[in-house]
């Protein structure tokens, strides 16, 4: 039985496991998802937060595996994608304004709009699209609606810009970190990247909560 060729290796790579696609295309995989996922609408689901804290624990000396990443390049690359994608997101919905919202059937996409919308009416631009950057599926849709919305560019690119970089650089600051302290990291890998699934999901059910509950009271008025 031969061995399955490197392509084939890729091919059968799981989108949603951050150590799957570390282990199949390294640092330029982390640039990639970073720019799916933040100027992509199609790239709501993948798992940007658990993809930077999983690459900064490979770049310690802790991490025995055959995978180990080197810090300098993950971070430029990181913050590339993350930068890049953002900006694409916004120039995109700009363009072709709530059309590309409009055509999709994902219900966790048009929550993620609406919540989009409100952070910038509660919060303003500046901290609405930096704060996006912490909620999953909000981070995806929050850059095409601050375009369709027709949010200044300086304004944008300007808080996208230090929203990203405290973002990707800070995540994955925070995995190398803590996998410099912890003798043999690779070995809680599992139940790390489950931790920082369900942190990264707090601001999101958070926001959710207090829509419901705003509602209820508007209705509990009427």
């Amino acid at each position: 039985m031969t061995a399955p060729s490197p392509a084939a290796s890729q091919l059968a790579v799981n989108v949603l496991d951050a150590h799957s696609l570390l282990a199949a295309f390294g640092v330029l995989g982390v640039a990639v998802v970073m720019f799916a996922e933040t100027g992509l609408l199609v790239g709501f689901f993948l798992p940007g937060d658990s993809l930077l804290f999983t690459a900064g624990l490979l770049c310690t000396g802790s991490a025995q595996g055959s995978l180990h990443l080197s810090l300098g390049p993950l971070l430029m690359a990181a913050a590339a994608g993350a930068l890049a994608g953002a900006q694409c997101g916004y120039l995109l919905g700009r363009k072709a304004g709530g059309a590309l919202l409009a055509r999709s059937r994902s219900p966790r996409l048009h929550e993620g709009a609406k919540r989009a919308e409100e952070l910038l009416e509660r919060y303003g631009y500046a901290k609405a699209v930096v704060l996006a950057r912490f909620v999953p599926v909000v981070r995806t849709v929050l850059n095409p609606v601050a375009g369709a919305l027709e949010v200044p560019v300086r304004t944008f690119t300007l808080w996208q810009v230090v929203g990203g970089l405290v973002w990707s650089v800070g995540l994955t600051l925070a995995g190398y970190a803590l996998g410099s302290s912890i003798p043999n990291v690779d070995r809680y890998l599992l139940p790390m990247v489950a931790l920082i699934v369900v942190v990264s999901l707090v601001p999101l059910v958070a926001e959710v909560y207090r829509g419901r509950r705003a509602a209820r009271s508007e209705e509990g008025r009427g």
